[in-house]
């Protein structure tokens, strides 16, 4: 009967990474540029986010700041973007975290704040939140395989002793 469960377990793990793995591909988040002068825009974009589940809520924390930034607009290409002005922001990197109107997470990216006359504006990107659901895929998968060593050494054992 305890065979029966690790398996039942296992298997369980191996299904849920199999159904984040899909999620982590569709979620991304970008700020464009990634590196702006005190007093530039950044656009903020939530893909995979769908507009008629809500505004996308974009929460920007760094050197001094922890505010949410609502999503004003449909992204080009899918998602939703908002604005972001940075008047008054203290030179350093910021992480931008969106939530989709569902609920669901949309990862994350990062920007940095510069001097006026500071490195030049860049493109994109950030971490978009996959690695981590791909880890969490990664252990699940390890507790499955972890599992069915297990079952198999114990009925290995179970068939020497009978």
């Amino acid at each position: 009967m305890k065979a029966q469960t690790v398996l039942v377990s296992a298997t369980l793990g191996v299904g849920l990474g199999t159904l984040l793995l899909p999620a982590a591909a569709l979620a991304e988040t970008t700020v464009s540029p990634s590196t702006t002068p005190v007093g530039g825009t950044v656009v903020l974009t939530a893909r995979g986010c769908n507009p008629k589940t809500g505004d996308a809520l974009f929460r920007v924390t760094g050197p001094n700041r922890d505010q949410n930034v609502r999503s004003t607009t449909a992204a080009a290409g899918g998602g939703l973007s908002a604005e972001l002005f940075t008047a008054g922001f203290t030179l350093g990197t910021y992480t931008v975290t969106a939530t989709c109107g569902d609920g669901s997470s949309a990862g994350s990216a990062t920007f940095t704040v510069t001097p006026i006359g500071g490195a030049p504006a860049g493109g994109g990107g950030g971490d978009d939140g996959t690695a981590g659901l791909l880890a969490t895929g990664g252990a699940l998968a390890g507790a499955a395989a972890l599992g069915a060593t297990v079952l198999l050494r114990r009925r290995q054992r179970a068939a020497t002793v009978g």
